[in-house]
């Protein structure tokens, strides 16, 4: 119903430049009359009425398709950009007028039509590749004016510092000036969860940015038949609720969308691209395709991963044997962090908590694991 809704409000406002797109294109075909009288054995008046109401219909069918939709995606295609690639294709424009008009000066001298012809197209053609070639390299224009201001900025302390007679300093990077930076959230650690304890250590000092797109996929999620996927997507929900009233680091809700692409990763990988800025996932599969395409990825698993305590063999541990290991005696018990630990031989002591020994620690990508032996009579005796 929306959606027909929409539509007729679109036909509505085209209405009245519809019509005096037919308006006028039914004045030129009127106009033409007089071109077809020598070649019409009808009479003026009948050539008029047919070449206006001609010139009427094609008015009416091509007005909006020159004019309103042509316009309309220029202005959602702006809404989406980022500053940065905004001001790339202005400077790309203004690049191109100013090559294709110093281009334009010797063709002026060629016979006609190509001296009326070929300034324009130079015109056209220059815009366009300055236009593709500083949207390619945004950030390396954004970086040069960075480091252009800082210059700047260092100059004139210097300056203002000698003339009052006081020490001189350097202004801080560029890279510290920036007044806001921001973090994207994927899907996943909202659903996860963690993400809302570790903003409440104070660690993440960026602005967390929530795209409108990665709000409509949990509300999708949420109101899923499958009852897993519609508690997960109530838990991100709340998740979401917790950040924004007890997250030490702003959060900001951005209606920034990518048209190009349609899945929520593939926007969020284009939008941090765009920004850039980093995305803070524990999805793997969105890591690999992240830093495939040169984006910045922060992983909550590799996050909880470097915070764990480091075990080196020979420490002494206290662990609870809760269940059989794949080699035939062994025993798998947790640490309170979550660490798994292989003990030899532990199934002799399955559901007991006893004292045992690092023998040698294994990093893996699902996480850190700890092998460990129960000490000998000796080794009890020495350590009690």
């Amino acid at each position: 119903m929306s959606e027909n809704k929409q539509i007729e409000e679109k036909s509505v406002s085209e209405l009245p430049l519809r019509l005096l797109g037919g308006f006028v294109c039914m004045l030129i075909g009127a106009s033409l009359t007089p071109r077809f009288l020598l070649q019409s054995s009808q009479p003026p008046i009948i050539n008029v009425i047919v070449l206006g109401l001609l010139g009427f219909l094609v008015g009416l069918i091509l007005t909006p398709i020159v004019t309103i939709r042509p316009l309309r995606l220029v202005r959602k295609r702006l809404s989406t950009m980022s500053p940065s690639q905004l001001a790339a294709v202005i400077m790309g424009i203004l690049m191109g007028l100013l090559a294709g008009g110093l281009f334009s000066i010797p063709l002026a001298f060629l016979p006609d039509p190509l001296r009326t012809i070929l300034p324009l197209i130079s015109v056209i053609v220059f815009s366009y590749f300055s236009v593709f070639i500083l949207s390619n390299r945004q950030d390396d224009l954004s970086n040069m004016w960075k480091s252009f201001t800082a210059t700047s900025v260092q100059r004139s302390v210097i300056s203002e510092s000698s003339e009052s007679g006081g020490e001189s300093y350097l202004a801080p990077p560029a890279e510290e000036t920036d007044s806001k930076r921001v973090i994207l959230l994927d899907t996943s650690v909202i659903i996860d969860g963690r993400i809302s304890d570790i903003s409440k250590t104070g660690f993440l000092r960026d602005t967390i940015l929530i795209p409108t797109f990665i709000l409509r996929e949990l509300q999708n999620i949420a109101d899923s038949s499958d009852a897993i996927r519609r508690n997960r997507g109530r838990r991100g929900l709340e998740v979401l609720g917790m950040l924004q009233q007890t997250s030490l680091a702003p959060i900001e809700i951005t209606e920034i969308d990518v048209s190009e692409v349609r899945d929520a990763d593939s926007k969020l990988v284009a939008l941090a691209r765009q920004i850039p800025c980093p995305i803070l996932t524990n999805d793997y599969n969105l890591n690999r395709v992240a830093e495939l395409q040169g984006v910045n990825v922060l992983n909550v698993n590799d996050l909880a991963n470097a915070v764990k305590v480091a075990y080196l063999p020979g420490e002494d541990l206290i662990v609870k044997i809760i269940q059989e290991g794949r080699e035939v005696g062994q025993g798998i018990g947790y640490l309170e962090d979550g660490t798994m630990v292989v003990v030899e031989e532990g199934m002799e002591r399955m559901h007991k908590t006893s004292p045992v020994i690092v023998t040698k620690v294994l990093q893996t990508s699902a996480g850190r694991m700890v092998f460990a032996r129960f000490p000998t009579e000796n080794e009890q005796e020495m350590r009690n």
